[in-house]
């Protein structure tokens, strides 16, 4: 008698294994084709000198395919000049992208004044760097939670001349 509650019991289990596995491949396939903010820097500029470091500042633009507005849980950002990590940081609660329309982003990057001379005395005549920005833009969306949409661009920078300190 117990083997044939032993085998109720494993089908049971196994029906229930199976609908399980339906629902997840059910919940996956929806939450792959929900909508996300997607996002692209349109510029890179440099802002100035202060005392701490040289400041830049990238723009960029987040279009929210939602009637609801989005809070941004965090922006981070990593600035390279050919391998080497010139500045990274993290900004916290930065706001909310519009409903249904763009957010442009100002995500202010600042380069410690020991780095931006160490670049300067690597450079010649050529005052420009090749640069890398990586800018990742978290986002708490309802139902999915939080998801991180990775942003990057390359080009050339200005760093900042003697004029530019005084």
């Amino acid at each position: 008698m117990a083997s044939a509650d032993e085998k109720v019991v494993e089908e049971k289990a196994s029906v229930i294994s199976s609908l399980l596995d339906k629902a997840k491949g059910f919940f996956a396939e929806k939450l792959a084709n929900i909508p996300t903010p997607e996002a692209a820097v349109d510029d890179v500029d440099f802002k100035g000198v202060t005392r701490e470091g040289v400041d830049y500042h990238a723009k960029v633009s987040v279009k929210n395919p939602y009637s609801q507005s989005i809070p941004i849980c965090q922006i981070s950002y990593i600035l390279k000049s050919a391998t080497r990590t010139i500045a990274s940081g993290t900004i916290p609660d930065p706001g909310s992208l519009v409903g249904s329309g763009t957010t442009v982003l100002d995500v202010p990057v600042k380069v410690a004044y020991s780095i931006a001379v160490s670049l300067m005395k690597d450079m010649c005549t050529d005052w420009d760097i090749d640069y890398q920005l990586d800018i990742g833009l978290t986002f708490d969306i309802p139902v999915v939670g939080d998801i991180t949409i990775p942003v990057s661009t390359q080009g050339e920078i200005k760093l900042p001349s003697l004029r530019d300190f005084f």
